[in-house]
């Protein structure tokens, strides 16, 4: 590697720490990639309440990803500071984000009227999400049910990155 190149990869490496910090200094974040929002999102809406983390670097837009369930190696350590909701931000879960009951009582409104008592029935009961998948199955509505989770779903993200300030890539 010639001088000449060196010197340019640490020009272009103490640039993008200036912008990093000068980032930090506004108070502003990094692009991150929807799809890596949407990744962590289900990631988090996975397993029981609380279980699975995954916390945003608003600074440098890197992901931590935690699970109270896994010793696996891939997992982050969170860091220390990551109560510091300048800094860091949780993501939300399917609760959080009214994805859960209240979509799927949207969806039977709107595309199973006839069934919006037995929805409502199935979610006053445990074992809710396995009832409300077999009615769909019964009714030749899960791929609309698919489709319209999928819409919502990301909807919802886009309007909490919005309300969150965080500039999306992709």
């Amino acid at each position: 590697m010639t001088s000449e190149r060196l010197a340019g990869i640490l020009i272009s490496m103490r640039l993008r720490h200036a912008v990093v910090a000068a980032r930090i200094f506004r108070h502003e974040t990094m692009p991150v990639s929807f799809q890596d929002i949407v990744l962590a999102f289900e990631f988090v809406s996975s397993g029981d309440v609380g279980g699975n983390t995954a916390v945003l670097c608003r600074s440098s837009g890197k992901i931590y990803w935690r699970s109270d369930f896994s010793d696996l190696d891939q997992m982050d350590e969170l860091p220390d500071d990551a109560e510091d909701d300048e800094q860091y931000l949780a993501i939300p879960d399917k609760g959080e984000l009214d994805l859960g009951k209240p979509l799927a009582l949207d969806f039977a409104s709107e595309h199973l009227p006839d069934e919006l008592d037995e929805v409502r029935s199935i979610f006053s009961r445990s074992g809710a999400y396995r009832n409300f998948r077999a009615l769909l199955i019964r009714t030749k509505a899960l791929e609309r049910w698919y489709a319209f989770e999928r819409e919502r779903t990301e909807h919802a993200l886009r309007d909490w990155c919005e309300e969150n300030g965080i500039e999306l890539e992709g």
